[in-house]
């Protein structure tokens, strides 16, 4: 037995009607268990997310995504174009989590841990709420003219969404350019750093369009995530679902009436109040199946219990559950699909490992300078080089040296006093490289130069070294 057997409600979307107009959608306000917990997590998510670009571990940013420098923080390790690799490997393991989640648990990602989920439910809604009151309400004030009242809460709550909008676009901006930079925006006054003002009124303007006015249409239209979901998913995939066949019986949905044997009736246990409709932040019928537009928040599962409580029914009308065990019953089971992916993962997560533990908090590179030959000087051969010197650490790093190694010979560092670089940072310069012609072998040698900090060891970097083919 299908959830719905008419599968027309697919031609269209909850947002909009028959005439192709926006459809705005008044959710009733969710309570519940599941919306207790799902409060406890997102607030807990929103603490690390206002706090990540502000906390800082041995200096480091705990999180930085600096696009225009090219620098990236996780977990307050530093990341370089020259490690990009590295944040490359994790955006794929990031993705490769997503779809391993999304195979076992559906879309719960979207309801418990999607910024515009959290933000949107629990942060713009609860304000609206506050205001404007439950849905009814809501109604009934977009219907009422434009009086003392409806201006005065309109007003209050853009107001609000505003204040909130460039909050939030201050901490995306943290993320962007670091926190540092940000608190020096702030000190210097917003003419002193005129483009970056102009980003941080962008993105302002940017998430005061999506929570004020766009707002469910991000998940519904925008996200390609619930379009992915439906090559993702299968019947053994957990969703939040109506349990049709108890929902259904024999005779299908009825109101309820506390007169009659409604098991005995073939009636099912849905009684179509529509509770679960009115909550849903989308505007769907959840017993019309799997949608792309559910993002499972678990509202309707509260509603519905709520309902059954008072009936006298079985809670769990709608749950989580797959598809497979609504039909016949069937347990969860681990499948070679969701087997595959989490092998995928765990290799991918032992890779990244690997690097990490193999990355170096200092990088040198020494480079023959193009198009230039090898020099004599008596009984020496001569190249010059560029160097490059990237401290990751968050110490200046000084008195810095480079040495030779398994080969006698001579380097010079051209126009530098003292060779240092700051944390954070880079140096960079050129040297000369001098060794005695009857020490070469051949007209390349590859050498092996080690960096030093003091008497420390800090990094071994190779290059290669020309000189005439014989020196007869």
């Amino acid at each position: 037995m299908a959830a719905n057997l008419d599968e027309s409600f697919r031609d269209t979307i909850g947002t909009i009607d028959e005439e192709g107009h926006r459809k705005y959608i008044y959710p009733k306000k969710p309570s519940g268990k599941f919306y207790d917990y799902r409060k406890v997590v997102s607030y807990f998510l929103l603490t690390i997310l206002i706090v990540n670009p502000f906390l800082k571990i041995n200096g480091n940013q705990f999180m930085m995504f600096n696009v225009w420098e090219r620098r990236f923080n996780i977990f307050s390790f530093s990341f370089w174009p020259q490690d990009f690799y590295l944040f490359v490997l994790f955006m794929v393991i990031g993705v490769v989590f997503v779809i391993l989640f999304t195979v076992i648990f559906g879309r719960i990602f979207c309801g418990w841990i999607c910024p515009q989920t959290i933000f949107m439910e629990m942060v713009f809604r609860r304000i609206e709420y506050w205001i404007e009151g439950d849905r009814g309400a809501q109604i009934r004030l977009e219907k009422q003219e434009w009086n003392g009242e409806k201006i005065r809460k309109k007003s209050i709550k853009w107001f609000l969404f505003l204040v909130i909008s460039f909050l939030i676009a201050n901490v995306f901006l943290a993320y962007l350019i670091g926190s540092d930079e940000l608190f020096q925006l702030i000190d210097d006054g917003p003419f002193a750093h005129k483009s970056t003002f102009i980003s941080l009124l962008i993105f302002t303007s940017v998430f005061y369009f999506v929570f004020a006015w766009f707002r469910e249409q991000v998940c519904i239209i925008a996200c390609p995530y619930g379009r992915l979901q439906g090559v993702l998913l299968d019947k053994k995939s957990i969703n939040v679902a109506y349990d049709f066949v108890r929902g259904e019986k024999e005779v299908g949905r009825a109101k309820f009436n506390k007169q009659e044997d409604r098991a005995a009736s073939g009636k099912g246990d849905c009684i179509d109040c529509k509770q679960c409709v009115n909550v849903c932040p989308t505007g769907i019928d959840i017993r019309n199946g799997v949608q792309l537009e559910c993002v499972n928040c678990t509202a309707c599962i509260d509603e519905c219990d709520d309902i059954m409580k008072s009936v006298g029914l079985p809670l769990g009308l709608i749950r989580y559950a797959s598809e497979d065990e609504i039909e016949t019953k069937a347990k969860f089971k681990f499948t070679a699909r969701m087997k595959g992916y989490t092998a995928i993962l765990v290799i991918l997560v032992g890779i990244l490992t690997g690097l990490l533990f193999l990355r170096t908090e200092v990088e040198a590179t020494i480079f023959r300078l193009p198009g230039q030959l090898f020099q004599h000087k008596g009984d020496n051969i001569s190249n010059v080089y560029t160097f490059k010197i990237i401290n990751k650490t968050s110490q200046d790093i000084k008195d810095m040296h480079f040495e030779l190694v398994g080969i006698k010979g001579t380097l010079k560092v051209v126009g530098i006093q003292e060779l240092k670089v700051p944390k954070q940072g880079m140096s960079s310069g050129t040297m000369f490289i001098e060794i005695n012609k009857y020490l070469l072998e051949s007209d390349r040698t590859n050498l092996e130069i080690d960096l030093y900090e003091g008497n420390k060891k800090i990094e071994t970097t190779h290059t290669s070294f020309l000189s005439p083919r014989s020196f007869d």
